[in-house]
């Protein structure tokens, strides 16, 4: 096992990653100061692990509420719904929060625990790669809108994240690789030599084998861990985690969220990014190259799909919340390990990417 620790003043947490913590109710239950817990999760994920995680709230006043399973259900909606539930549960101040599923799961969890009487705790039990080194990390918590992505939301940071790397065995291998993208991302971002370990561990990694897999998660929650205890509410710093994400939501969001997965749409957008740095001479080409091989290798896509128009996309990245006085404001890079914001750029070289893409 490995420990992330999450450096906030009075309000740090662990990250725990490794196999058998689901089951180690005595690490986790710790964290947890009241009496009352609801358990958040969803259809697909509360069979698989439900049972193996309430085995661990005995002598617990606890209920479980549900979602559907997908994007499309991270809404105000559904945040309704599970406040609903903590007022059945009776919920106190120091009640809590458990979020155990992907990524919709914990972001919807975290942001009704931030609303429930303005705040109770909440831990992370992420059952995704992409959860466990990117969402799960941070306290960035919201919903959907039908206009775009995560513009709702809150900063609320969780009590605990137990990355229980057992539980990747039954994700799917496209959700899977979806979080490689983020790992990829972290490291393109800050690690020039994390993004060399990468290529020599990439299919080891797309195999799933341990040791590697652990390693890189570690290593991604580390970096985002730094990152979030020098600039917890994105005034600067942390808004370089947003690679590719400018580019990638728009396409999600043109998909309807069910069209490609948020890894996959950060693999193409991480790839837009680069290819808009090299337009405006910020970085080379051979730089593109590396990142784009690295992807293809992991089996992630590279380029958006030519169903969706150059002007339709560019109207929901002005949606961004980077974004300021109507100008794009983009996280771009200067080559492997040295990302950048930028701002005023161009519509016509965005166009010029994501037509040519």
């Amino acid at each position: 096992m490995d420990t992330v620790d999450v450096e906030l003043a009075g309000r740090g947490y662990p990250v725990w990653i490794g196999p058998g913590l689901l089951a180690d109710s005595a690490r986790w239950r710790a964290r947890i100061r009241g009496r009352h817990v609801l358990v958040v999760s969803n259809t697909t994920v509360a069979p698989l692990y439900l049972g193996a995680l309430t085995r661990g709230l005995e002598g617990l006043h606890w209920s479980s509420f549900l979602l559907d399973d997908g994007e499309m259900h991270k809404t105000f909606a559904n945040v309704g719904k599970v406040l609903d539930a903590l007022g059945q549960l009776g919920a106190t101040r120091d009640a809590c929060v458990i979020a155990l599923g992907g990524g919709v799961v914990g972001d919807l969890a975290g942001f009704a625990a931030a609303c429930w009487m303005r705040g109770i705790d909440f831990i992370q039990v992420p059952t995704t790669l992409l959860a466990m080194v990117d969402s799960s990390v941070g306290g960035k918590t919201g919903v959907n809108l039908p206009v775009g992505k995560n513009l709702a939301g809150a900063f609320h940071q969780p009590r605990a994240v137990v990355a229980d790397t057992d539980v990747l065995a039954s994700l799917p291998q496209r959700e899977y690789l979806a979080g490689v993208a983020e790992i990829v991302k972290g490291a393109a971002i800050g690690d020039p030599a994390f993004f060399a370990w990468l290529e020599a561990h990439a299919d080891a990694i797309a195999r799933r084998d341990s040791a590697p897999l652990i390693e890189a998660i570690a290593r991604k929650c580390r970096y985002k861990a730094g990152v979030v205890a020098r600039d917890e509410t994105e005034q600067g710093e942390r808004a370089l985690l947003n690679l590719g994400h400018t580019f990638g939501h728009a396409l999600e969001t043109a998909g309807n969220y069910s069209e490609i997965l948020h890894g996959e749409g950060v693999a193409i957008g991480m790839v837009l990014a680069a290819r808009l740095s090299e337009r405006l001479g910020m970085a080379a080409a051979d730089d593109t190259r590396r990142l784009v091989a690295l992807l293809e290798r992991l089996g992630l896509p590279v380029a958006p799909s030519r169903a969706h128009q150059a002007s339709r996309l560019l109207d929901l990245m002005r949606l961004d919340k980077k974004n300021t006085a109507g100008t794009l404001r983009l996280i771009l890079w200067r080559g492997i390990g040295r990302a950048d914001i930028v701002s005023g750029v161009k519509d016509d070289d965005v166009l010029g990417v994501l037509g040519g893409a």
